[in-house]
């Protein structure tokens, strides 16, 4: 009879978690930085996957790891794009891959491993639940968004110029913005 009960515990404490799809067409990775010390570029990466997980009962997110396609970084700039690519910057030959693993979240933070180029490093995102809706087409779609400022050197990257001026070219922080709308997939 004890085990009988503990394994109906075990059971019932599994997590029901509901799996969702990225819907690329409507979810974007981008980031800003400080550029001349005088404007921000932004950028982003078309390209990515991610597995997430959210129990509906309880309402969290129990999953969310992601891989970005570092080769399709998009600052709508070609010449600065190919720079980026290059070994001053991700050096995308040799680390194609950007990589997220949610660790911990509560209703406004998600700490998270964060990995570019082979460096992890544990991040502290703010999270806004975006909510949970039927689409037009019948589908439950998961929305959500997270923001984290990073400084570019815990990740070894650290190309710069110094202007005559004395101002950088680059400055060092760089913002992380993420929203994802996903699609809830069948069991």
């Amino acid at each position: 009879m004890k085990n009988f009960l503990f394994i109906l515990f075990l059971v019932s404490s599994v997590s029901f978690a509901s799996v969702y799809k990225v819907d690329l067409s409507h979810s974007k990775i981008a980031f800003k930085i400080k550029h001349l010390s005088i404007s921000n570029v932004y950028g982003s990466f078309d390209k990515f996957k991610a597995n997430i997980s959210y129990d509906e009962k309880s309402k969290k997110l129990t999953k969310l790891e992601s891989q970005v396609n570092v080769k399709s970084i998009n600052t709508d700039n070609k010449k600065r794009d190919n720079h980026l690519k290059s070994g001053d910057f991700f050096n995308v030959k040799k680390f194609p891959k950007i990589g997220f693993e949610m660790l911990s979240a509560t209703d406004d933070k998600i700490i998270a491993n964060l990995t570019i180029k082979n460096i992890t490093k544990k991040v502290s995102f703010d999270y806004e639940f975006g909510g949970l809706v039927k689409g037009p087409r019948g589908k439950t779609r998961l929305g959500f968004s997270l923001e984290a400022n990073i400084n570019r050197k815990d990740f070894d990257i650290k190309w710069n110029k110094t202007l005559d001026t004395g101002s950088l070219v680059l400055g060092e922080k760089v913002k992380i913005i993420v929203d994802i709308e996903s699609i809830k997939q069948k069991k």
